[in-house]
């Protein structure tokens, strides 16, 4: 017997969801690799910093969003937390979102949803 369309559509949801969550998670271990590469040959630890990245990557869409949410959102919403957010290293804002993705669309047995 065939699932539903509606069941189908949401396992693939899930699947997509899994498997950006890994690839955020490998992406995260690659750039703790390199900090720490690169703190072996230099001596010092320079991680790569979430908000530089974006930064790098596209500065205007960087510049958009911080406009955006200090005027039409949350303005406190910018400084305290989105900021503090922008100076972690790229490793850690990968890997907790990667693992978030990973728990969030994690597979369900029977057993766990009774």
């Amino acid at each position: 017997m065939a699932p539903p369309a509606a069941a189908a559509k949401v396992g693939d949801i899930m699947i997509v969801g899994r498997v950006i969550g890994w690839i955020l998670c490998i992406a995260a271990l690659a750039f703790l690799i390199r900090d720490a590469v690169m703190l072996a040959f230099t001596g010092s630890f320079a991680p790569i910093i979430t908000g530089q990245m974006w930064h790098d990557l596209s500065p205007g869409s960087l510049n958009l969003t911080q406009a955006v949410v200090q005027r039409y959102l949350f303005p406190w919403l910018w400084d305290p937390v989105i900021r503090t957010w922008l100076l972690w290293p790229i490793w850690i804002s990968f890997g907790l979102l990667g693992l978030i993705l990973v728990i969030a669309f994690r597979r369900w047995t029977r057993a766990a949803a009774k």
